[in-house]
């Protein structure tokens, strides 16, 4: 059996053990969970720059001590200039370079919601002083971080601002190396002094806006200066074992929700079986179509997710369109991206799952001279076809993959969960809760056995079902039978994400995990 970390007072994971580590120091310094959140975010700013950074969105969900539940949507909208004719001549939004760095970078926005809600009493300075460190002094570059630039190298060496950080002189960085981002240090200094609003209407501001200009992208000044984040309500469905959250559109939350609740009216045990897999994956088709049809920016929207989720009827009926003998047709337009997921407990109760991305590995991978900031291609995701439930109009919101997830089970006990990997986020939330919560296996247990994703990997165009090769082959062979195209991985595969898990019981003992596919680590008091 693989145990869990357990403590009492608190309680970090994420994806790089030198950000778990920078949030537990806050927490010992006095700091709330939310405080720690915003040391483990900036760390990973500068540890893990393939997969998240300030230049990015966030979505948070925060459960205060006192019960009550908070969403943050720190998400960027389209730049004023970002319409359909800046593209003319173009099939759809490129991926790479500055017509892909075409929205405005929300994680900021939602480092300073959080914290003016929190009402913590560390000073930004030291919230900030681990990652300031990490992009002055250099990091040491992870396996992670080498192998994915190898993969990218030549996609992405000439676009503005990626060789002078990322190829110095020229030369590909490889495991075991360190690098340096004294801008990016800079950046946070003067976050630091000058306060997080600086990064939008201030001196920050205006060189940001300089080097997109420069870089090609359509973000200016003004676009900067209308960003905010938004306090929300979660979504919420609940279920037999108790009430489960995630985040609203524009993400994928109601996706997640979805699988929950269409695999409970499937009746899966939490077992590792050919009839258990099965049935969470059609749960998960029937969830991404729902998806795929009706989740965009909200103002636009016109299906109600909550509504839906609150109705067990319609519930009842989309789940039996679920055959539990054969699979149904696949694939289905994939969605990509990459990001990170730490989560936080602090020993007043208060917990954290919080997401921040710059969506596809290395973002656009535009990184700004001045601040050092890779900045996102989120906006590659819009349509330029007009009329569309995703179309690219000034403003917009874009689709997020982003979905940050939280539970009050029916013991007492708050599990903050999630993880990275595009379209697999879902799916991964779905195994956490079926081994932990219906299996009642250990957390870490739950994170490190073998995963299932239905979909597209990166730089692969299959939407086969992947299994890693650690199941059983008769549990495979069983899902070929099904009608599954199986496809096998690596026993533990990047593709699958890096999840982690953090449960707060009601007698206030702390247990959490980290994911063995990842660079993390628990780190807890």
């Amino acid at each position: 059996m693989l145990y869990s970390a357990r403590s009492r007072r608190g309680m970090v994971t994420a994806p790089h053990h030198l950000a778990a580590q920078a949030g537990l120091d806050i927490l010992k310094a006095g700091g709330n969970a939310v405080e720690a959140a915003v040391a483990v975010a900036a760390a990973l700013a500068v540890l893990y720059p393939h997969m998240t950074g300030i230049g990015g969105d966030g979505f948070w969900l925060i459960r205060w001590p006192d019960g009550k539940m908070n969403a943050i949507d720190a998400c960027g909208r389209a730049a004023h200039l970002a319409t359909p004719a800046l593209y003319n001549g173009l099939e759809s939004v490129p991926w790479r370079g500055g017509l892909a760095a075409n929205t405005v970078a929300g994680t900021i926005s939602g480092w300073d919601a959080a914290l003016a809600q929190a009402g913590g009493a560390l000073p930004l300075s030291r919230l900030l002083q681990d990652a300031i460190d990490y992009a002055e002094q250099g990091i040491v570059v992870t396996e992670s971080l080498a192998g994915l630039l190898a993969m990218h190298r030549h996609a992405l060496q000439e676009v503005p601002g990626f060789s002078a950080l990322f190829l110095p002189n020229g030369d590909m960085p490889i495991a075991g190396q360190a690098i340096r981002n004294p801008a990016l240090g800079l950046t946070l200094r003067r976050l630091a002094e000058a306060g997080l609003s600086d990064f939008y209407q201030g001196k920050l501001a205006r060189s940001i806006a300089a080097d997109l200009e420069a870089a090609g992208s359509p973000v200016r000044g003004r676009d900067l200066q209308m960003q905010r984040a938004e306090m929300v309500e979660p979504l919420s469905v609940r279920l037999q074992s108790g009430l489960f959250h995630n985040s609203r559109p524009p993400t994928q939350g109601a996706a997640s929700l979805l699988i929950l609740a269409l695999a409970e009216r499937l009746d899966v045990k939490g077992a590792d079986t050919p009839e258990d897999i099965h049935k969470w994956v059609e749960a998960t088709k029937l969830a991404f179509r729902y998806r795929d049809a009706e989740i965009a920016d909200p103002a636009i929207m016109h299906a109600d997710p909550q509504a839906l989720l609150d109705d067990a009827a319609a519930l009842d009926r989309m789940a039996a369109k679920a055959d539990l003998q054969t699979a149904a047709p696949w694939p289905h337009p994939p969605q990509l991206g990459d990001t990170t997921w730490f989560g936080v407990i602090d020993g007043n109760g208060c917990a954290v799952s919080m997401i921040q991305s710059l969506y596809f590995e290395f973002g656009s991978g535009v990184v700004l001279p001045q601040t050092g900031i890779v900045w996102q291609n989120r906006g590659a995701s819009f349509d330029l076809r007009p009329n569309l439930l995703r179309s690219l109009a000034p403003g917009r919101k874009p689709f997020h993959t982003l979905n940050p997830a939280m539970a009050h089970l029916n013991d007492g006990s708050t599990l903050s969960y999630g993880t990275m990997g595009g379209e697999g986020q879902p799916q991964t939330q779905a195994a956490i809760v079926a081994r932990a919560v219906l299996a009642g296996q250990e957390l870490q247990g739950a994170i490190t056995a073998p995963r299932w994703l239905l979909g597209r990997t990166w730089g692969d165009t299959s939407t086969s079902l992947k299994l890693e090769s650690r199941f059983d082959p008769a549990l495979i062979e069983a899902l070929r039978r099904m009608g599954h195209e199986v496809e096998i991985l690596t026993p533990f595969a990047t593709a699958m994400g890096h999840a982690g898990a953090l449960r707060r019981y009601a007698d206030g003992t702390l247990e959490g995990a980290t994911d063995p596919r990842s660079d993390g680590a628990v780190a807890a008091w």
